[in-house]
């Protein structure tokens, strides 16, 4: 007896703070509470560190964007986001970015990616290079997390000490990568309270005969505003086998329930009829079909014309015309669902803000207990949003850290 509690004491570790989660929020944590010269532990369940950061923006990492406030994420409060964002900034993590050498390309909207061979790989390494001396261990099963004077962190290797505790572990997206509601279940144990987790930017799927013709089109693109009751996004739309993709999709997924109806706008915002009525007084004798093929992919065009597709212009009153625009501007659909967290790249939910402070991501029911990242009810557009959130919740957090 007295030799196995001689063996279970030499494997305890006592650590300033213990971060459960090498991804984003877990790995910048970690170097930001290196720098204040605190004794942390990272310990991450899968085999590797900075996965979804690897396989983010096909490889290329969308780490931040040029343009970022509170506006653009969403949650229970989105407000909650805006302590933490002007801690620390989109410009300070381009900042440190510049610094590390790494070359990065503005694409849409103010999307900011790694310009180089590597891609993602730059980001990461420029994460663990700030981790320098920190013991980073990979392959952990947590089998409990307790509280008394400290927090004690049990694994089949042994037993860790901490004073504080930060959860890093994301949500459930892409789980081939070994992503689970961990986090969501260690609130749970406290008494923290977790806003149902659902898959956010995520293709939609449509079903039934219905919507046939919306998975013929499977490969199809085109700009297009697509919204919701609440919600509005100007980007590129993908027809797909399953239902619809895209960047405006995926924005606009995050936004809606099962069974909520989304609206689009073909036209993207341009003026169509004009177009239309100019052709119809140069070309009468074109058919309505072809014309609408000059201002859509000629595949959607031949889905969307009904009736009118084969008529020619000169035949078509003004009204009907504009009807139609009508129609094409606020076009309802009804998905069936979405293609769940397999595909889906974040996670929508979690962590009740309420329950946390907004300055440090610290619980406000256990002292020491900290979240950080995407496990908490803030979710952020497509564009790097989420990685800034990463960011600024772990440089929050780390600063708290006294």
């Amino acid at each position: 007896m007295s030799r196995n509690i001689l063996k279970l004491s030499e494997t305890i570790k006592v650590f300033d703070a213990i971060i459960i989660g090498a991804g984003a929020a877990g790995l910048f944590c970690a170097g930001q509470l290196r720098q204040k010269g605190k004794k942390t532990l990272v310990l991450e369940a899968s085999d590797k560190i900075g996965t979804k950061i690897l396989i983010s923006g096909g490889g290329r990492c969308n780490f931040t964007n040029l343009e970022v406030s509170y506006k653009n994420f969403h949650g229970k409060n989105p407000q909650f986001a805006r302590s933490a964002l002007l801690q620390f900034t989109n410009a300070d993590f381009i900042e440190m970015v510049k610094r590390a050498n790494i070359p990065y390309v503005e694409k849409t909207l103010g999307q900011l990616f790694v310009d180089r061979q590597g891609g993602a790989n730059n980001i990461l390494q420029m994460l663990t290079e700030a981790c320098k001396g920190i013991k980073i261990k990979t392959g952990v099963e947590i089998t409990s997390i307790e509280k008394n004077e400290d927090f004690k962190i049990t694994t089949p290797e042994g037993e860790y000490l901490a004073r504080n505790v930060i959860i890093a572990t994301g949500g459930k997206s892409i789980p081939k990568i070994g992503a689970t509601g961990f986090a969501y279940d260690i609130a749970k144990q406290f008494g923290i309270s977790v806003n149902e987790p659902s898959a956010a930017l995520v293709p939609l799927v449509f079903s039934g005969q219905k919507y046939d013709w919306v998975k013929s089109l499977s490969g199809v693109s085109c700009e297009a505003i697509v919204s919701s009751k609440s919600a509005s996004f100007k980007e590129a739309i993908l027809f797909t086998h399953k239902g619809m993709s895209g960047p405006a999709i995926l924005q606009i997924s995050s936004y809606i329930n099962q069974g909520e109806e989304i609206y689009i706008d073909f036209t993207a915002g341009h003026d169509f009829e004009k177009k239309i009525l100019s052709t119809k007084q140069k070309h009468p004798n074109q058919s309505f079909v072809n014309t609408l093929s000059l201002l859509l992919p000629s595949r959607l065009a031949k889905e969307l014309v009904g009736d009118l597709g084969e008529r020619k212009l000169h035949s078509l009153k003004n009204h009907e015309i504009t009807d139609f625009i009508t129609r094409l501007k606020s076009f309802p659909l009804t998905p069936a669902g979405n293609e769940g967290y397999y595909k889906a790249e974040v996670t929508k939910g979690g962590i009740d803000t309420d329950e946390l402070n907004q300055k440090t991501m610290e619980s406000k029911k256990v002292p020491g207990l900290y979240f950080i990242g995407e496990c908490i009810d803030i979710t952020g557009w497509l564009g790097g949003y989420n990685f800034q959130w990463a960011w600024s919740s772990a440089w929050a957090c780390a600063n708290g850290i006294n």
